[in-house]
């Protein structure tokens, strides 16, 4: 008997459906999730699926793929939402509107766990005490404002442990960036009272602190405390370049996020501007993939509610356009928020004027990813065009090692594709393997490769998602290539194309020979663009290979064996490194030499004693 597809398929679905809310799902032949939708009521929006015609081309393709369906209701149309949003984020589906780029944003924290609070960047679960500001756009709009921040209010960015341990004022001191608070140049409620100004400042209140300014400086001046006054007057002059250099900021807004959209030629660019306290937070572009012939509403909806999944949303969100259902994304969003959210699409008026200029730059910003699409489009045929693959690749996978005599090794992988370097999809791996020799490059390219293919066989052995690359290059002659494909068809995996980059004659960049199994070694003309393509490659890898690299070894270095000890902070490892000389000391002295440094008693001094002894 013939399995029932398509129209057929959903009528005999919908003859089983009542009126509840719910969500239902959208599978092919393979069971692969093509489609999550929600539904106010289910046999209504599913019934829409099982007429013939009436249908954009796209719909009517995804009808014609969809083997099966699956249902779950819900009490309200809320709830609908809510959990068509979690599956869209769990399964991404083909059909559905996705956001690609869902990391956190960061924030700036003052820290409240200690006496003088300490100013730093912050990303991910606000489980610190202390007070969040933000979101930011990005790190660098971050470490500008911070850098505003010491300028203007003199606070400090070092961890508590540094602060423990110093004994004479930093770099920052000197350079009017910190008040020295680790050596009591500043009181505690002077520190304080700098605090609280700095914070206005983060909620926008710039005037008024300006004035108290330089209320203090001529107070100091004529009491003739001329170095206070001359410390206040250049903390005036970095608060009227701070302003000046925001000076773009709104004036009527106080707390927002600006979104807008700009489609084309089936693709899409979301652009988002961060408003708190007054101040222009900095912006971000997205780029949500898109099903088909979304209409600007669908993907807006789309993009809010994926956007705000996990990430507490402002008091105002201004739109460049509506959205399919704009009163319930609001209580979605209220109820995310646990406050009042609005959703405007402004008409006039200095909130259509800030939409405006968003949608000018996601016009933009669309268009010059459409023009480098493009090149790199080209770019992906000529390679597959001079290495005989059957298509462009998709999924690039570039693989490389870095290593001194065999220390502090690492594996490093590094994505490309149709849209260029994908970097959150880069991957480094510490090398674990005991049994291999320092130094050999092919016994850490086999654990690292693996490690890729063994998780990727475990994930998805049917290779349903875009995980799977389609080109693997390695940094290596023949002898890398024959040892990659051993590994591979090791793991069963013999069918994905891959070619060895090899420094060329004398070395030199641009005489770089190609090899591939059972092929002759060639090489491209010295002004092929796909030669420097590769190169660009391979030198990604290589840098990527070699940041993880020195980061680690960085943090080798800088590694105290004491830090491994519960119980030993600051003060009992300094007080341990001014009577020993060195961790290394400390590690060989005898009980008795551990309990007469002060702050250590016979008890710490055991566990000391027994952490460097028990290990021989």
């Amino acid at each position: 008997m013939t399995q029932k597809t398509g129209h057929a398929l959903i009528q005999d679905y919908v003859r089983t459906l009542d009126t509840s809310p719910g969500v239902y799902r959208m599978l092919d032949a393979q069971g692969a999730v093509l489609y999550v939708g929600k539904a106010r009521e289910l046999r209504v929006r599913v019934s829409n699926y099982a007429r013939p015609l009436g249908h954009t081309a796209r719909i009517a393709r995804m009808i014609r793929e969809t083997a099966s369906m699956m249902f779950l209701t819900t009490r309200t149309e809320t709830e609908a939402l809510l959990l068509e949003q979690n599956l869209i984020k769990q399964l991404k589906p083909r059909y559905n509107v996705l956001l690609r780029d869902d990391k956190s944003f960061p924030n700036i924290l003052v820290a409240k766990s200690h006496e003088f609070p300490q100013i730093k960047k912050h990303r991910g679960a606000k489980s610190e005490k202390g007070d969040y500001y933000g979101p930011f756009a990005s790190a660098g709009a971050v470490n500008r404002t911070l850098t505003q921040l010491q300028r203007v209010f003199l606070l400090r960015n070092c961890t508590d442990s540094v602060f423990e341990s110093r004994t004479r004022p930093c770099l920052l001191y000197q350079i009017k960036r910190c008040s020295a608070p680790c050596v009591g140049r500043i009181s505690q409620s002077d520190y304080a009272k700098l605090v609280s100004d700095a914070e206005r400042f983060l909620q926008g209140k710039t005037t008024s602190i300006q004035a108290s300014l330089a209320q203090e400086m001529a107070e100091a001046s004529e009491a003739m405390e001329y170095e206070r006054a001359a410390a206040l007057r250049d903390r005036i002059k970095a608060l009227t370049a701070v302003q000046s250099v925001q000076a773009i900021n709104p004036r009527g807004v106080s707390e927002a996020d600006i979104v807008a959209l700009h489609m084309e030629h089936g693709q899409a660019c979301v652009q988002v501007f961060f408003i708190r306290g007054n101040q222009v937070w900095g912006n971000r572009d997205f780029y949500p993939r898109l099903g088909g012939a979304e209409s600007p509403d669908e993907v807006m909806q789309a993009f809010l509610l994926q956007f705000y999944d996990g990430k507490p949303p402002p008091r105002q969100i201004l739109l460049s356009h509506g959205l399919e259902d704009p009163e319930l994304a609001a209580d979605v969003m209220s109820e995310r928020a646990g406050r009042k959210v609005d959703i405007l699409v402004p008409q006039r008026g200095e909130k259509f004027e800030l939409v405006t200029n968003a949608l000018r730059n996601a016009r933009e910003s669309l268009a010059r990813r459409m023009s480098e699409s493009a090149a790199q489009a080209k770019l992906l045929q000529g390679l597959a065009d001079a290495f005989d693959l059957p298509a462009p690749p998709r999924r690039i996978e570039v693989y490389d090692n870095s290593h001194i005599m065999g220390t502090n090794a690492v594996g490093g992988m590094i994505v490309a594709g149709p849209e260029g370097f994908i970097k959150n999809q880069y991957r480094k791996f510490n090398i674990k393997g005991t049994e291999i020799t320092p130094g050999d490059d092919f016994g850490m390219m086999k654990e690292v490769l693996t490690r890729r293919f063994q998780r990727l066989l475990k994930d998805d052995p049917d290779r349903q998602t875009e995980a799977w690359p389609d080109l693997l290059l390695i940094d290596g002659g023949a002898g890398q290539v024959s040892a990659v494909h051993e590994i591979m068809a090791d793991l069963g995996v013999e069918d994905i194309p891959m070619i060895g980059v090899a420094k060329g004659v004398d070395r030199d960049q641009g005489k770089e020979e190609f090899h591939r199994i059972g092929r002759r070694p060639f090489a491209l003309r010295m002004n092929d663009p796909v030669l420097y393509f590769v190169q660009r490659l391979r030198d990604e890898a290589h840098r990527w290979a070699i940041g993880t690299h020195r980061a680690k070894r960085a943090k080798s270095v800088m590694a105290n064996p004491l830090d491994e000890i519960a119980g030993i902070g600051a003060a009992r490892k300094r007080a341990l490194l001014a009577h020993f000389g060195s961790a290394k000391a400390a590690s060989r002295a005898g009980l008795a030499d551990l309990q007469a440094v002060e702050g250590i008693s016979a008890a710490m001094a055991q566990k000391i004693y027994d952490h460097f002894h028990s290990k021989g």
